[in-house]
């Protein structure tokens, strides 16, 4: 029989099976379409060995007037600007302590350092830099101490833990003496999603896995104060508030290792009067209960009566209420635990360049100006604080994006809080409002209460509860809420912009879920893929949806971001798969073939080339190049892409294959001898499993005058239908598949 052309359909179709589409490819990674036919992917390798901390959520490029290229990278704890392969730390400063306001104490034998500083406002992972501070007078030298330091740990409102490159010894006794000043960057976020708790997340007996607890060792009668227990750690503090069985007892402070100084019967005697009793004191208090008696209330208040009565030794006692560290208090059974707004979700970054200068804001947090003329080694400082502008009104404190408007020179902050006092007020309202949109005045980055001189302003969405993203087009800013979408115009004074909803009823996934290619909008629902074109919202059809959509991990759906690889008309989404926290997959639409593909790769940041001549992506505290050569930062990279079933006729006979002749080019490959794999696959009916597998590779052989490689691959399968794949395995090969051909004969009904 004559050989049969392998005539594939581009992209990848993978909601329906495997058997329906004949004709076309099924699964693939590491694969694209150009010009209709599969090739494997350009490679990547690091820019240089140079790290940064913390996960990469932002990219922003943009060249200073000297010709600086500088690159804004926006992780987790830090941000930062790279130039010349050097990430330069230009993070905020939140507060800087007075002179001797911070001291310290260390333990012979413990790298552990305890820093004391009153209402420090420091998290676990934040960063902060000491100076002025003398030696312990050991091992714990002022070159040891006066460096930057990550927190290790909270003890309280009122210090932390660090950890020193070496061990104090007996000798390191001192404080650090009066002169120490802490400088405390703004607070690092978090890396992975923390999701919200409500009724229900208390333990059954009313104590939690943090909650502090020891255990008395002695019996008390119902006048002693001094009361001794196994472990006093955690509850020292004065203003602690124990629980002792159904008595509430204030904590004064301790007196010995292990005795605790206390007031009896906290705030009064009683405690029967107040069962089953419902917001105690007026603030909402919550009655907890331990062995199905009611106890304490959650946030302890004047009100709250209890009586003193003995206790037996080896009673157990627990922080009911730690004003020093409330992580670790006591949470009752059917109450919320205690969890931040703030904490709920990632650390992500947006950052625009004014000019020269770079404006940064992290997701909810404040507003910070970079002034390039400072140089890299200075940090970049609140907005209204800057001295490059003067003027500073009504400046935002807080905001969840901003970006300058390119045309008309506006800083556009959406999400943020409104306006001050009045008029001469510096600084906003502190109060955010989630659908808030307010701009400063034209070509003045610190001018936002609008008067008749100038053009700022703001503007309020009005439908959705929250704003999500905006992205910029070449004609307007389109606006996302958690159900909307609206354009904002430049229409000029006296109103400067307008707002106009554009969709109801849309959804999208992320804040960096949307991408603009000239005046169309792409972007990531819940769902579906969306696309704004023409003044119409329509869903984008997508032959991978249930592939994606079925196989993700919604808790982390804030990590998805969207990217441009524009030499090949691809927006590049990246996701977490399920049951991933990192981002370890992505989905493309190429949007010149008008296909879709997909695969596996684990990218934080993705940024097109531009002022840069390459791609750039960010993974594992490293920024790479992309489309360098063939291979995974010098590894061998594994690209493969598999066809559907394959039959003649109505598929009820079974086939015979005998042979296969490749059409393939490895044009591109550094390899002298670069290969691939074609495997055949067998099978008798689409639920069966494929009985036979016949792997052969295919070599170049020669590359001139006409490129050479092996001519027929030989193969004796039989079934009613066949699978064609083709791998990739081997360092600096590239691959293109052309139209195969094969030897298939008709080989009976049985």
């Amino acid at each position: 029989m004559p050989f049969t052309k392998l005539q594939f359909k581009p992209g990848i179709v993978s909601d329906v099976t495997a058997y329906t589409n004949e004709g076309g490819f099924v699964d693939g990674d590491l694969v694209r379409f150009r010009l209709g036919f599969p090739e494997k992917f350009g490679g990547w390798a690091k820019r240089s060995s140079s790290t940064y901390e913390g996960s990469a959520r932002r990219l922003h490029n943009w060249v200073a007037l000297d010709g600086s290229d500088f690159l804004g990278v926006g992780t987790h704890l830090k941000y930062y600007i790279e130039e010349g392969n050097t990430f330069n730390d230009i993070t905020p400063i939140r507060v800087t302590t007075g002179s001797g306001d911070v001291t310290f104490a260390a333990t012979n034998g413990s790298t552990t350092i305890t820093v004391t500083d009153a209402a420090h406002g420091a998290n676990v992972n934040d960063f902060v830099t000491f100076s002025g501070a003398a030696s312990l007078g050991g091992n714990i030298t002022a070159d040891v101490l006066n460096i930057e330091y990550q927190i290790a740990s909270i003890v309280s409102s009122n210090s932390y833990t660090i950890t020193s490159a070496v061990a104090a010894n007996s000798s390191d006794t001192n404080n650090g003496g009066g002169s120490v000043v802490g400088a405390y960057q703004i607070n690092t976020g978090t890396d992975t999603t923390v999701g919200g708790t409500g009724w229900g997340a208390g333990q059954w007996s009313g104590t939690t896995d943090g909650a502090l607890a020891t255990q008395l060792n002695e019996a008390l009668d119902v006048s002693e104060t001094a009361i001794d227990v196994d472990d006093e750690t955690g509850i020292t503090t004065a203003g602690d508030v124990i629980l002792i069985e159904e008595e509430l007892m204030l904590v004064a402070g301790d007196s010995d290792d292990n005795t605790l100084n206390v007031t009896r019967a906290y705030a009064g005697t009683g405690a029967s009067s107040n069962v089953n009793t419902a917001n105690h004191g007026g603030s909402n208090d919550s009655l907890l209960q331990d062995d199905g008696t009611t106890i304490i209330v959650n946030s302890v208040t004047s009100n709250v009566v209890t009586d003193a009565v003995t206790h037996a030794d080896n009673t157990l006692v627990r922080l009911a209420k730690g004003n020093a560290d409330s992580a670790n208090d006591f949470v009752g059974w059917g109450n919320a635990a205690s969890v931040t707004t703030t904490g709920n979700q990632i650390r992500l970054y947006s950052h625009d360049n004014f000019g020269e200068d770079l404006i940064i804001n992290p997701r909810d947090g404040g507003i910070f100006y970079w002034d390039k003329t400072n140089g890299l080694s200075t940090r970049a400082v609140e907005l209204s604080a800057t001295s490059t502008y003067s003027g500073e009104t009504s400046v935002p404190t807080i905001a969840k994006q901003i970006l300058v408007s390119d045309q008309d020179r506006h800083v556009i902050a959406f999400g943020c809080d409104g306006f001050g006092a009045n008029s001469s007020a510096t600084q906003g309202d502190g109060v955010q409002d989630p659908l808030l949109i307010r701009f400063s005045s034209q070509e003045n980055p610190v001018q936002w209460f609008p008067t008749a001189t100038n053009t700022a302003g703001d503007l309020r969405l009005g439908g959705g509860s929250t704003f999500v993203q905006a992205v910029e087009t070449k004609q307007q800013i389109l606006v996302f809420t958690n159900k909307t979408l609206h354009a904002m115009k430049f229409i000029g004074p006296p109103f400067t912009f307008g707002l106009q909803e554009l969709s109801k009823n849309i959804t999208i996934m992320s804040p960096f879920s949307a991408i603009a290619i000239e005046d169309a909008v792409f972007w990531m629902g819940v769902d579906t893929f969306y696309v704004y074109s023409g003044g119409q919202t329509v869903q984008l059809p997508c032959t991978v949806k249930d592939k994606v959509f079925l196989d993700f991990n919604t808790e982390e759906k804030d990590k998805v971001h969207v990217g441009l690889n524009s030499e090949f008309g691809e927006i590049i989404w990246f996701y977490p798969k399920s049951g991933q926290t990192t981002v370890n997959a992505y989905v493309i639409f190429n949007y010149i073939e008008k296909v879709w593909y997909y695969g596996n790769l684990s990218r934080d940041a993705w940024l097109d080339r531009g002022i840069r001549s390459l791609p750039m992506a960010t993974g594992s505290s490293l920024l790479y190049n992309h489309e360098v050569g063939f291979d995974d930062d010098g590894s061998a990279m594994t690209s493969f892409i598999e066809s559907g079933s394959i039959d003649i006729g109505d598929g009820d006979k079974f086939l015979f294959l005998k042979q296969v002749i490749p059409d393939i080019t490895f044009n591109g490959s550094t390899a002298t001898n670069p290969d691939v794999s074609f495997t055949m696959k067998s099978r008798n009916n689409p639920g069966a499993n494929f009985n036979e597998t016949t792997q052969v590779t295919t070599q170049r052989s020669a590359t001139s005058p006409v490129e050479q490689y092996t001519e027929k691959l030989n193969y004796r399968l039989r079934g009613r239908s066949f699978a064609l794949r083709i791998d990739s395995t081997s360092l600096g090969t590239k691959y293109k598949l052309g139209t195969p051909r094969v030897d298939i004969r008709q080989d009976g009904r049985r």
